[in-house]
């Protein structure tokens, strides 16, 4: 009995030290994470509609509708659309060139001056006489106006005797106004009888100032209430046609022109076409100073004329003369007016040199009136020529 006994107890303590062997194992082992908490489900996002952003909004502070501004129904804003053109009201020709005088006289009144010096000499003999027909020339008065000139002024003079200052400046006067003229007809023809429109054909060599005279000749006919169509005839300058159409925007004139290079006559024969149809007053030519073909520049001047006469006659061809190239200039035109048939001079540049004497001589060389001067590069400095204005500022006061 002793021994089961002792047989139990040596069982009970093997299996106690087995038992303590097995739990010192386990705790050296690291232990399993426990479970996680089971996650809080929530609803997916909605999907973004038209408009939303693509991404879930966040918290941000709401306003309230105190505080949001409201529309006030006003119209919405719509982009503005630059204005036309403005269309600028030229000054008036009357008396324009009485205006002018004093820009005039500035420079071209060394002449006058100079005669009038040379003339109060007290003794006025050979040699002052020669000194006198110098000045005369320089101012490119031209040889055979020059003699007419000092013949008469030596006349008077010997008749007149005593000679104040008043006296000699109003013999000087007469004596060039007789030069000038005064009883020619110098009215740019725009109004011919039982018909519309009146056309008016500028020439003249590049460098003139033939396009923009063409442009200030538009101004001074709209500030005379008439109505104009610009024929952009000039194909051959690149800039001209452009230059044309700016100044015709400027005073509200239609503008006819072709493509660079093109027909010079076609160009002017739609011009006088639209012209009619529009109904206006005037149709205004530009045609060019030379060619970039083998054709002449007249031949072609006389091509333009010949197709516009289609139409209705020329009312007027103009020739742009440039006033500082004096006695140069009366070359070029005896070659124009041997194919177009010059009705009036335009000399421009007439602000920039002392001789003034080339509407004189201008006018003899080719028997018709010297119609309008340009005295400056401002749009209203094209004025309708007056003799007895001229003469005061050759003259000066």
């Amino acid at each position: 009995m002793e021994t089961v006994i002792l047989a139990v107890v040596i069982a009970v303590v093997v299996l106690g030290v087995l038992g303590g062997l097995v739990v010192g194992s386990r705790r050296k082992k690291p232990l399993p994470p426990p479970p996680p908490a089971a996650p809080d489900i929530t609803a997916p996002p909605a999907e973004p509609h038209v408009g939303d952003e693509a991404e879930t909004p966040r918290d941000e502070p709401r306003r309230t509708i105190e505080e949001v501004d409201l529309p006030d129904g006003s119209a919405p804003s719509v982009v503005e659309e630059l204005p036309p053109t403005e269309i600028e009201v030229p000054e008036p020709t009357a008396g324009r060139l009485v205006r002018l005088r004093s820009r005039l006289s500035r420079s071209q009144n060394a002449l006058g001056k100079g005669l009038l010096t040379l003339l109060s000499r007290e003794h006025l003999d050979d040699d002052t006489w020669e000194e006198i027909e110098d000045t005369l020339l320089t101012a490119d008065v031209g040889v055979a106006p020059t003699q007419e000139l000092v013949d008469g002024l030596r006349e008077r003079v010997k008749v007149l005797g005593t000679r104040t200052p008043d006296e000699l400046r109003g013999l000087l006067r007469e004596e060039l106004l007789k030069l000038v003229g005064t009883e020619v007809d110098r009215t740019v023809k725009t109004e011919p009888e039982e018909r519309k429109p009146g056309i008016v054909m500028v020439v003249g060599v590049n460098g003139t100032g033939k396009t923009t005279t063409t442009g200030k000749l538009a101004r001074v006919l709209v500030a005379d209430g008439r109505s104009v169509v610009l024929g952009a005839a000039d194909t051959f300058r690149a800039a001209a046609a452009d230059q044309l159409q700016t100044w015709g925007e400027r005073v509200g004139a239609h503008t006819v022109r072709g493509p660079e290079g093109g027909d010079p006559a076609s160009v002017a024969f739609d011009a006088v076409k639209e012209g009619k149809e529009m109904g206006v007053d005037v149709v205004l030519i530009d045609t060019a100073g030379r060619l970039h073909t083998k054709t002449g520049l007249m031949d072609e001047l006389g091509k333009v004329k010949r197709v516009v006469e289609k139409h209705a006659p020329l009312d007027e061809v103009l020739l742009v003369l440039d006033a500082t190239t004096g006695q140069n200039g009366l070359v070029q035109a005896r070659v124009f007016a041997e194919v177009v048939d010059i009705t009036g001079i335009v000399l421009t540049k007439l602000d920039g040199t002392a001789k003034g004497g080339i509407v004189v001589a201008v006018q003899r060389e080719l028997g018709v009136p010297v119609k309008l001067i340009g005295l400056g590069e401002g749009a209203d400095d094209l004025a309708p020529f007056e003799p007895g204005a001229f003469v005061d500022a050759l003259i000066g006061d």
